[in-house]
């Protein structure tokens, strides 16, 4: 293996991240209505009951039918066409729940073709009716450009109605809003205000935001005692975000004893959950013997279950793995098609690792245009390695 001056690189752990490494939106889900007393947004009706209701025109039992579909519960049998069916005679008669309904599986694409524009117009009669679900909903497709163009500020118009409303997913959607400043200026201290209503509702990813913020010191102090007090109420619901910060904090010791153990647990959690950053950082701790026995199979397997998720660092990481022959037999070509993967993505690590590879001429023929166009996109994103490289390369006269 020839010597690198400056060695290839391996990705290290990362924090749960969306472009400010806050969590993603949330639209919201299904609705229950109840023809009685509502627990937990769900009838306290048996399906035979409210069977029998809908068969005689009630519109909310028609509704509380096709939720009994869609989630398969008291013993039925999950039918996604059933629950259309019956979501599709409640909306009839102006039932604004199964209006909202109707949009979601539009929306997700559940027992139909995925069509926004029906989503939205579904979405629009039952938003008209005041329902905030609804008007989270519109928010959302608008902030995402889904069958609509891109309008943050018709996303931040619906979501301030539901969220005036009560509406955790939107006063969470808010927040992100400021906190990324998307259509707002920039403004952590609304960010935080918004989160912190949608978490004192039990929000588990408002709850991981504010974790975040504390985590971070953005526009707070930071504060790993009240990260840590955050991450742990949210990863208590099951959020995989929060299990994976907390597996983050007591991996790098940040506000608590390191612990590996620890942290091994919690990246455990989140990555049965298919959390591809937590499964990447599974694979770290096995590539380098962090808290476990070095096993590269265990690295490799964690790896390929990120990347195959299309997480850019995992495809860096395996690519390093056939590049170095790490518990596998090496392999220039897959570790290239790997770094190519990630570099894609616009990992600057990976557009390192290419870059390298064609200075050495491994698996590739020796190019130094190529070593240069790689180097030069990971120098504009701030690596330092890739720039020293470009500086050494012009001394040798090299490139220009």
């Amino acid at each position: 293996m020839p010597f690198f001056t400056v060695p290839r690189k391996l990705n290290k752990l990362l924090l749960a991240v969306l472009a400010v490494a806050l969590a993603l939106l949330v639209a919201a889900a299904i609705t229950t209505t109840s023809t009685s007393t509502s627990v937990s947004g769900q009838s306290k009706n048996s399906f035979a009951t409210n069977l029998k209701l809908a068969q005689q025109g009630n519109a909310q039992a028609q509704n509380n039918v096709g939720m009994r579909y869609v989630s398969g519960m008291d013993g039925v049998k999950r039918d996604y066409a059933q629950a259309k069916a019956w979501f599709e005679k409640a909306a009839a008669q102006g039932d604004d729940a199964a209006q909202n309904n109707l949009g979601y599986l539009y929306e997700q694409g559940w027992g139909v073709k995925q069509d926004y524009a029906q989503a939205k117009a579904w979405f629009e009669k039952a938003a008209a009716q005041g329902l905030a679900g609804a008007q989270n909903n519109l928010g959302y497709l608008y902030q995402q450009g889904r069958g609509v163009k891109q309008d943050y500020a018709q996303a931040k118009a619906w979501y301030e109605k539901s969220a005036a409303q009560g509406w955790a997913a939107a006063q969470n959607n808010l927040g992100l809003m400021y906190a990324q400043g998307w259509g707002v200026k920039q403004d952590y201290a609304q960010a935080k205000a918004w989160f912190e209503k949608a978490a004192a509702q039990g929000l588990a990813e408002a709850q991981n935001n504010l974790g975040m913020m504390y985590d971070e010191g953005r526009g707070v102090k930071q504060d790993y005692a009240q990260a840590k007090a955050w991450y742990e109420k949210s990863a208590a619901q099951g959020d995989a975000d929060a299990q994976n910060n907390l597996g983050m904090m007591y991996e790098k010791g940040w506000g608590v004893k390191q612990d590996y153990a620890q942290a091994k647990a919690w990246y455990e959690k989140a990555a049965a959950q298919g959390h591809a950053r937590a499964q990447n950082n599974l694979g770290m701790m096995y590539s380098e013997g962090l808290g476990v026995k070095q096993d590269y199979a265990q690295a490799k397997a964690w790896f390929e279950k990120s990347a195959a998720q299309g997480h850019a660092v995992a495809q860096n990481n395996l690519g390093m793995m056939y590049d170095e022959g790490w518990g596998v037999k090496q392999d220039y070509a897959q570790a290239k098609a790997w770094y190519e993967k990630a570099a894609a993505q616009g990992s600057a690590t990976a557009q390192y690792n290419l870059g390298m590879m064609y200075v050495q001429g491994l698996g590739v023929k020796q190019d130094d245009a190529q070593a240069k166009a790689w180097f030069e996109k990971a120098a504009a994103q701030g690596d330092a390695d890739a720039q020293k490289k470009l500086n050494d390369l012009r001394q040798k006269g090299l490139i220009r």
